[in-house]
């Protein structure tokens, strides 16, 4: 699928670039491009997408977070009446601001390190290896972009949890960082990362290998015509329902480690094993319907913003990967068609 082929620029800058590409959904069309599939420029884009993806989703859904809380409220309805009789509508907006930061940042790491990890991956196992593993080199790669995503995250996540489920701690960021750090110093801001690679990693991992696959059985099985006679119209819906499929699957995955992390966060000298034991598979799974309906329609929104920014920039979108001209030759295959007529 890529051929592994190392260039140097004119400035002497490493860029890979393969011939075939693992697919985000998006159609490669015949035209120019503002940059070249693989560049310094192509990865500065794709980690500006995932800053607006990720930042202003997440943001938009603090209400929902905040209510949703399995420790602190009976269930989501009874989180907003208790929210909106102790603190007003403004209570709604607690945490606003490390949300907004911190999932800034992640989403920086998590589709720019993707796209860079995924061609990298692709291209040590070679072209025809990294057709028939593909979900393996999306697994792969999104478990190293969420790696360094979550480091980016942990400082503004424990702030945001600190603010949300704590009443009286600190209503702003500005209140709760200096607090913390007088507290327990640095180590409030970084304690919650291992919890965060428990949750995060799983869903992302489901979340990028879910819809690249969602995505090629759509459009094989489902668009009534070739991906290359769809508009890009056409191509983003497609996208959300892709992220929307993948979001419930991601909701499921990383419930349990969401709840340890709320209380780890709440709970001075606990440790992630210790809030597992505590809750039990009854505390953990509380708040599951909500949050599938809130994970669900933010990664939607988050694959369709990203999306939507590789095409206002004229970004390179690659089509669904097809098996290699070599290996259908290895497999006999040379002669037939494949996948429905459309």
């Amino acid at each position: 699928m890529y051929s592994s082929v190392a260039q140097f620029g004119r400035n002497n800058t490493p860029q890979i670039q393969p011939d075939r590409r693992l697919a985000a959904a998006a159609t490669v069309d015949d035209g120019e491009y503002s940059c070249e599939y693989g560049s310094a420029k192509f990865y500065a884009f794709c980690g500006f997408g995932g800053i607006l993806s990720c930042g202003l989703t997440h943001t938009a859904v603090v209400p929902l977070d905040l209510v949703k809380c399995p420790i602190q409220y009976k269930n989501i309805f009874n989180g907003f009446s208790v929210t909106l009789k102790e603190d007003g509508v403004r209570g709604l907006a607690k945490g606003w601001a490390p949300t907004f930061i911190g999932y800034s940042m992640q989403g920086l790491c998590k589709f720019g390190f993707y796209e860079i990890f995924k061609i990298l991956y692709a291209n040590i196992l070679g072209e025809e290896n990294a057709y028939m593993w593909r979900t393996s080199v999306y697994l792969a790669a999104s478990a190293s972009a969420e790696f360094f995503a979550d480091i980016a995250l942990a400082p503004m996540e424990a702030a945001k949890v600190r603010i949300q489920t704590q009443p009286g701690y600190a209503s702003t960021l500005r209140q709760a960082s200096p607090r913390m750090y007088a507290e327990e110093g640095l180590w409030a801001f970084y304690k919650g990362v291992s919890p965060l690679w428990m949750r995060q990693i799983p869903y992302t991992m489901m979340k990028f290998a879910c819809f690249e696959r969602t995505v090629e059985v759509l459009y094989k099985y489902v668009v009534p015509k070739p991906r290359s006679e769809c508009s890009k119209s056409e191509q983003l819906v497609v996208t959300f329902v892709a992220g929307y499929i993948a979001g419930v699957f991601c909701a499921i995955v990383s419930h349990p480690a969401d709840s340890v992390v709320s209380v780890l966060n709440k709970e001075k000298g606990s440790t992630a094993l210790e809030v597992l034991k505590q809750l039990g598979p009854k505390g953990v799974s509380k708040g599951l319907t909500a949050l599938i309906i809130m994970i669900g329609t933010l990664t939607a929104l988050q694959w369709f913003i990203y999306d939507s920014v590789k095409v206002y920039f004229r970004l390179p979108r690659p089509p669904p990967p097809e098996m290699p001209q070599s290996l259908k030759k290895k497999l006999g295959l040379t002669q037939l068609t494949h996948g429905p007529k459309k």
